[in-house]
């Protein structure tokens, strides 16, 4: 039984000396514990070398795919006649079984006895040192680490984070120089700013043009639209700006030359970072566009580093100052952070900003992931997801009505409205208006009586009116005065006991006033004589001090 062995170096072939010491798995690592030992269960009979690192790598690289090379196939043809051979992949133990008929055997016995080859390897190979065989290992993990990686220049992203760097430098060095070229040209033409926004056009129009003297000789219609350039040449004829020399007009015009040459070179840095995201991150690029994508890949540093983060980091990527504020203040974490400047979230509603935001930072992440680690090289993915976007959003907008607003058909449900019903069922109608519980002013209790105990007349209950004779007149009358005496003894009468009580509140608060400032009087009294006899006590000890004095 012969035994394949890989090494940095080479192949080699070792023969198996004592196969009946295979049965025993358990113990076989005893058997390498030394090289004596090592030597009586197994001997080298054949050894392949590489003759370069790239012959090293082909063969690594076919064996990681269970696939024997052309030089491994031509060794074992040459010492494989006839006998088993044991490794230690069982999948190129079947290719070598197709392609060279010859037995392959991959079981524990074999793992093990592998193992112990390996521990005295150094040994059982004559002329390979370890110190040798350190840096072969070491160059050829590395180059196979590279093969790997698949590196390709195509996949470079560390141009589109110096290319995004430079596109905003620029934009502040444009927005600069555009002001200066506007202050400076300003004292000479203040009215051309006004008349002229662009800074572009500006820079165009003030480096044509030279002394506002000349405007109404030049053609400024490759410029300027019609109305523009008349406009500027009437505001030229009566403008109150100072007179400039030749030599600060060269200077202005340089510095117009510069913004045109920076805006030219923005443009072209534009077109290439454009080109670049299509080829690197294609669906990302159709998702949030060329330069938010790659803000989002400047700012996770790579595209393999953003593809690791979930789709909740990538959605307030940009917004961390933010986010951090937020959860010390205990206030609302923000919803986007660059994502905010692509163009499906500008179309929503500020009351659906946070929700598209949210689905849009989903899809986007996994458009980084299948830009960072698909093989395919087209936007299909990315194109789908922005069209199931834009239906979203449509939907949130009201153009189309959601199947959870309303029953299970999209429908909504009404209902009629019953203002005595609840859920849990009717309510008690409300206590209606007692017109009879009202009291009115001026009716005694003797009335109230009377026009109870009294029951309507005949004529009254006919609906008739009955004849009033001078008599009955006469006694009402009576009545009437009788009642407004009563009611007149009763108002004096309350009158009087209310002055009473209000008497006899200011008695007691006069009382309570009294004993208060005795309190305090004797408080004071007490406070007194204290002082007294403490200047008592002083005079008594200054007196015999004094004695004491005279006598000494």
């Amino acid at each position: 039984m012969l035994v394949l062995f890989e090494t940095p170096a080479g192949f080699a072939l070792f023969k198996v000396l004592d196969e009946g010491k295979l049965s025993k798995v358990e113990d076989l690592w005893k058997e390498f514990s030394s090289t004596d030992s090592a030597r009586k269960v197994v001997k080298l009979k054949a050894f392949s070398k590489f003759e370069n690192t790239s012959e090293a790598l082909s063969a690594a690289t076919l064996l990681i795919d269970s696939k024997p090379s052309k030089g491994l196939r031509k060794f074992l043809k040459a010492h494989c006649d006839g006998e088993t051979l044991g490794v230690a992949d069982s999948k190129l133990g079947n290719a070598i079984k197709e392609k060279l008929q010859i037995d392959c055997v991959h079981n524990n016995a074999v793992m093990e006895l592998m193992r112990g080859v390996r521990s005295q390897l150094t040994e059982l190979i004559t002329g390979l040192a370890s110190q040798d065989l350190a840096p072969m290992s070491l160059g050829l993990s590395h180059s196979l680490s590279r093969y790997k990686l698949k590196f390709s220049p195509d996949k470079v992203d560390t141009m589109i984070v110096q290319a995004i760097g430079l596109l905003d430098d620029l934009d502040k060095e444009l927005n600069t120089y555009a002001m200066r070229v506007r202050e400076w040209y300003g004292w000479h033409f203040p009215e051309l700013a006004k008349i002229v926004q662009d800074n572009i056009l500006y820079a165009k129009a003030v480096k044509l043009m030279g002394d506002r003297v000349n405007a109404a000789k030049l053609d400024f219609s490759e410029i300027l639209p019609e109305e523009v350039e008349a406009e500027l040449k009437e505001a030229a004829m009566i403008s109150m700006g100072t007179e400039v020399s030749d030599l600060d007009l060269e200077n202005i015009k340089d510095l117009c030359s510069q913004v045109l040459s920076f805006s030219e070179y923005r443009a072209q840095l534009y077109d290439y970072l454009k080109s670049r995201m299509n080829s690197i991150a294609p669906n990302l690029t159709a998702l949030v566009g060329e330069l938010v994508g790659a803000r989002l890949i400047a700012h996770g540093g790579s595209l393999i580093n953003l593809a690791k983060q979930p789709g909740s980091t990538v959605q307030i990527l940009g917004a961390e100052k933010a986010l951090f504020r937020a959860l010390k203040t205990k206030h609302a974490t923000p919803k986007y952070g660059l994502i905010y400047h692509a163009s499906l979230i500008g179309q929503a509603a500020p009351k659906h900003k946070g929700k598209i935001s949210r689905s849009l930072a989903a899809k986007t992440a996994l458009a980084i992931r299948y830009d960072a680690l698909a093989d395919s090289q087209d936007n299909t993915m990315g194109l789908e997801n922005r069209a199931k976007l834009e239906a979203r959003l449509r939907a949130l907008e009201g153009k189309e009505l959601s199947k959870s607003a309303g029953s299970a058909k999209g429908k909504p449900k009404i209902e009629f409205y019953d203002k005595d019903r609840k859920k849990g069922g009717l309510i008690t109608p409300a206590k209606a208006y007692n017109p009879a519980a009202d009291s009115v002013m001026g009716h005694t209790e003797n009335e109230e009586k009377m026009s109870v105990d009294e029951p309507p007349s005949q004529t009254e209950e006919a609906g008739e009116e009955a004849p009033v004779t001078d008599g009955e007149k006469k006694k009402k009358k009576k009545k009437k005065s009788a009642e407004t005496e009563d009611t007149a003894v009763a108002e004096p009468e309350d009158t009087g006991k209310k002055e009473k009580k209000k008497k006899k509140k200011h008695a007691d608060n006069e009382e309570e006033n009294v004993e208060v400032e005795q309190s305090k009087k004797k408080k004071r009294k007490h406070a007194d004589a204290d002082e007294d006899e403490a200047e008592t006590t002083d005079k008594k000890k200054e007196k015999k001090k004094k004695k004491k004095k005279t006598e000494e």
